[in-house]
């Protein structure tokens, strides 16, 4: 047996033997308070039996959850029976719901425990402030207790399981909350107001009345599965998108990089690119996710040089007017190869328009002024500089004075004006990490599976288990 897998059968074997041991403390406090339980049989039988119909006809989902509305028969019988009695309506509801389910044995002994141990305490917990405070069936005071009874209840159930599963499979007891308790929480709100009006009607007509709750808990039970179903449904069409997503970004970089071992000049090109464009976005002021789409823009700028031949890529001789003709297709060719992957059109936009002109006189649809996007004019300003400053197959380098002078130049004809100015205060100022194309780090750049994955990542795996009538299997 794997380390991992043994590991975890040891704790649930020390789990379910810590769980046997506290069911019978629980089981003799609740013997011990019986004689002073109220022990109407009638309420009793009505109680239970909507408690277990709700547990039998449970909605499935995840395979493992039974999403039940038994609770507020529970916390009734809590108020009006006492901790015994409820303890015992609990026993025979998860001992039931095990022959319907047949959850696995640790399963169903926490399952024994937990019903037992918050309708005990619940009802203990109810009748001593009864006791401590004096209230009366036909005060507020008796109803707010209910509902305090109810979210009692409720927080003892869950923490009972999360600690459970915190010891067992090591799920933080936060993401517990986070994923189990916090989507159940409005409709769990609703079934605590469900309970103070049963038990007003209940005051006030009868056990008559609680037949009435029946058909109200079974239209809860439905309500509550078919929200959590909604939900699980929601996150898994999340995982599926992050999982689509995921390999997308992957096959992305993989074609970057294998470029850069094609023609390492393109690859620290286009990080450095990216590197220029993202500090450009962000000091002119554009959203996180801006700064982000251009910095992705960039690095993917020139990904449909994968149609040059080499003898353009490591050209170093001068060009021909039809290498020339072949280069001026790369936007078109990166545009295609991005806007076929799912929900990058806006970087596909970008990519077609990155050597359009202010003027007009650019390729490939000589867009010109504010009809070019405003995040292709930024890649470029980044795209000219490095060209002109770093080591090229067709071009002798330029220091950084003189391709400033030469930005300003054709500011407002070939390049967006704002935009070198921008750029130029960053060079000026020094607050780009570097001012040469030389020491760009690709790499760094290039990886762009960990940082879209964190900025992506749902924090997601759900784990959902028993709470408030929901049985962990």
């Amino acid at each position: 047996m794997p380390e991992k897998a043994s590991h975890l059968t040891d704790r649930t074997t020390v789990a379910r033997n810590v769980g046997l041991a506290l069911l019978v403390v629980v089981l003799a406090i609740a013997v011990i308070a019986a004689p002073s339980a109220n022990w109407d049989f009638a309420l009793l039988g009505v109680l239970l039996g909507f408690a277990i119909f709700s547990d039998l006809t449970a909605k499935v989902v995840e395979d493992r959850l039974n999403i039940s509305g038994s609770f507020p028969a529970l916390v009734l019988a809590m108020v009006f029976l006492g901790g015994s009695p409820a303890a015992v309506m609990g026993l025979v509801t998860a001992f039931l719901g095990y022959l319907r389910w047949r959850e696995p044995l640790s399963s169903f002994i926490q399952n024994l425990l937990n019903y037992t141990l918050f309708t005990l305490a619940g009802g203990l917990a109810f009748q001593g402030m009864v006791d401590l405070t004096g209230v009366t069936e036909h005060e507020v005071g008796f109803y707010c207790l209910i509902f305090g009874v109810f979210c009692f209840a409720l927080m003892l159930n869950f923490s009972v399981l999360a600690l459970y599963f915190r010891f067992v499979q090591g799920t933080s007891y936060f993401k517990q909350v986070q994923n189990a308790l916090l989507p159940l929480l409005p409709s769990e709100l609703m079934a605590a107001l469900m309970a103070v009006g049963v038990a007003f009607l209940y005051v006030q007509v009868g056990i008559a009345a609680v037949a009435l709750f029946g058909v109200v808990l079974i239209t809860f039970q439905y309500l509550l599965g078919a929200l959590l179903v909604s939900q699980h449904r929601a996150v898994e069409l999340q995982n599926r998108s992050n999982e689509l997503a995921s390999f997308q970004v992957g096959m992305l970089s993989a074609l970057l990089r294998t470029l850069d071992l094609r023609d390492q000049m393109t690859a620290r090109h286009s990080a450095a690119v990216a590197r220029y464009s993202r500090a450009i976005a962000q000091r002119a002021g554009f959203s996180r996710q801006e700064e982000e789409l251009v910095h992705i823009a960039a690095l993917l700028h020139d990904i449909g040089k994968f149609i040059l031949p080499d003898r353009i890529l490591k050209a170093n001789v001068p060009l021909t007017d039809e290498d020339w003709m072949l280069i001026k297709r790369h936007p078109q060719q990166g545009a295609r190869v991005v806007s076929s992957l799912d929900g990058y059109g806006p970087v596909a936009d970008i990519i077609l328009a990155h050597h359009e002109r202010i003027d007009g006189k650019g390729y490939p649809r000589g867009l010109k002024g504010d009809e070019i996007p405003e995040l292709a004019r930024i890649i470029s300003v980044s795209d000219t500089y490095d060209v002109m400053t770093a080591r090229d197959s067709y071009r002798t380098p330029m220091s950084s004075q003189d391709a400033i002078a030469e930005l300003r130049r054709v500011a407002g004809a070939q390049l967006d004006a704002r935009f070198v100015e921008v750029f130029i205060e960053l060079l000026e100022g020094q607050d780009v990490s570097f001012q040469h194309g030389e020491a760009a780090d690709f790499e760094k750049e290039l990886a762009l599976e960990a940082r879209i994955a964190e900025a992506a990542s749902p924090d997601g795996a759900s784990n959902r288990f028993q709470v408030a009538g929901v049985q962990s299997s």
